[in-house]
């Protein structure tokens, strides 16, 4: 594994993507850096993070004949890996809001932006950005859901070890993922999903106001799947469906 660390940045997945159409690069380079100027989340989200207390980092993972049906265990893979990294803390309710979001006590500590290569119906590779909010301990006013680990603990964390757990952790799941063991990686999933099977209430792109309740994810097109009070599933995509 190489690790690559820069100072500041505009983004870590937009260099290693660059560095990996510009030269061949090994499986499980990863990139870090302290500050990242033009950071990105889902759907074209900013990240925002302070300069030097938090994780800022991408992996560049090159698949094995990963069918583009089966990207949503490449999700569960990832999101598994920072789930459980953070367990190794001892964070108390931690979860993965769908679908890769990471919460403890219900505030955002970690997103992650997966970005595939794709060479006809098989993912090539992917770079995996990752923003942890470790050590920062105040957020913009706008961000009144967004936490960290030191804010969480009540004490500073070790970066570099911190990453080093992660990684290891994202090596053994991607190893699951290259033995297509989609079930057991579903499982896992499922067990820190968010709010599943519980009695929630969601807004669809409408603005209509629903009851229903996460009952798992359909794994060939990642759609989170919700029961309605009528016992009927409707399935959603990302940012069409949002807790009240």
């Amino acid at each position: 594994m190489r690790i690559i660390k820069l100072d500041a940045i505009e983004s870590t997945n937009s260099f290693l993507k660059d560095l990996s159409v510009s030269s061949k690069i090994n499986d499980f380079t990863v990139v870090v850096a302290k500050e990242q100027t033009l950071g990105r989340g889902q759907m074209n989200t900013k990240w925002v993070s302070e300069a030097g207390k938090n994780l800022i980092f991408s992996v560049f993972i090159k698949h094995h004949k990963l069918h583009i049906l089966n990207q949503t265990f490449l999700n569960f893979a990832i999101s598994i890996s920072i789930n459980e990294a953070i367990a190794s803390l001892k964070l108390p309710k931690l979860t993965v809001k769908w679908p890769n979001d990471i919460l403890s006590e219900k505030k955002k500590i970690c997103g992650i932006l997966i970005e595939n290569s794709l060479k006809g119906m098989y993912i090539d590779s992917s770079v995996v950005g990752v923003g942890l909010n470790v050590n920062q301990l105040k957020f913009p006013d706008n961000l009144p859901n967004a936490s960290s680990i030191a804010m969480v603990l009540k004490k500073e964390i070790d970066l570099e070890e911190m990453l080093a757990v992660i990684l290891k952790k994202i090596e053994i799941n991607i190893d699951l993922l290259r033995n297509k063991q989609f079930e057991k990686l579903e499982e896992k999933y499922l067990n820190v999903l968010f709010k599943k099977n519980v009695p929630s209430m969601f807004k669809d792109t409408q603005n209509v106001f629903f009851m229903g309740k996460i009952i798992g994810v359909n794994t060939n097109n990642g759609k989170l799947q919700i029961e309605l009070n009528d016992e009927t599933i409707k399935e959603f995509g990302l940012k069409e469906v949002s807790f009240v």
